[in-house]
């Protein structure tokens, strides 16, 4: 009897000892899964966060864009005489541009594309043939930047308006490629703003300049 005893006792604690090893595996297992899967799907996200050629481009192509609208309106802050609604125009158009310019500045810089947007100027220009007069992108030439720089009072504010109205166009377009091929959250942010900000500028400008 004390024999029965004694085995019946060891089978029970071995049975023990295998019930409690089930949940123990399982849970490691699970474990491990568990931790598989947030790892896969954060990798996922940055994946999808990851700069494309068309966000270099859009960021090389419009730094040298927006420098050359504040530019223009840095032209015709410079000048007496003019509309104080095109000064005021001018006034937000650089305050806006200006922190965009560093802010693409500072992505390619984290992209690894410090260079891009150095010697984009005279690409992004060349790539408009047909604008080759206006500049690419509905930039201005230089003897156009000239004859602004020269102009006083309404004939000032005339080029300043017509000029900004196709810049601001090129602009537009070059967001709107943007929004089509991009893949980084903030530069398709920016180019959705540039989008909804220029147009509603186009308008207000084509109402001052019929008024001149």
């Amino acid at each position: 009897m004390k024999r029965y005893s004694t085995l019946t006792g060891l089978a029970l604690v071995l049975v023990l000892a295998g019930c409690g090893a089930g949940p123990e595996t399982g849970h490691g297992s699970g474990h491990d899964s568990g931790q598989a899967q947030p790892g896969a799907s954060s990798s996922a996200t940055v994946s999808a966060g990851l700069p494309n050629a068309a966000d270099v481009e859009f960021a090389a192509g419009m730094i040298p864009h927006h420098e050359q609208a504040v530019e223009m309106s840095d032209s015709m802050l410079t000048k007496t005489g003019i509309d104080p609604e095109v000064t005021a125009l001018a006034t937000r158009i650089k305050a806006a541009q200006a922190p965009e310019i560093r802010t693409m500045k500072a992505w390619l810089e984290t992209w690894g594309k410090p260079d891009a947007g150095g010697g984009s100027r005279a690409g992004h220009s060349s790539g408009h043939g047909g604008e080759a007069a206006g500049g690419g992108g509905g930039m201005m030439s230089g003897e156009q930047l000239e004859e602004l720089a020269g102009a006083e009072g309404a004939e000032a504010s005339r080029l300043f308006l017509a000029g900004m109205i196709e810049h601001h166009k090129g602009a537009i377009d070059m967001a709107e490629q943007e929004l089509d091929a991009g893949a980084d959250p903030g530069a398709k942010d920016l180019a959705a703003s540039i989008v909804q900000a220029q147009e509603a500028e186009i308008k207000e400008m084509e109402a001052l300049l019929a008024g001149l």
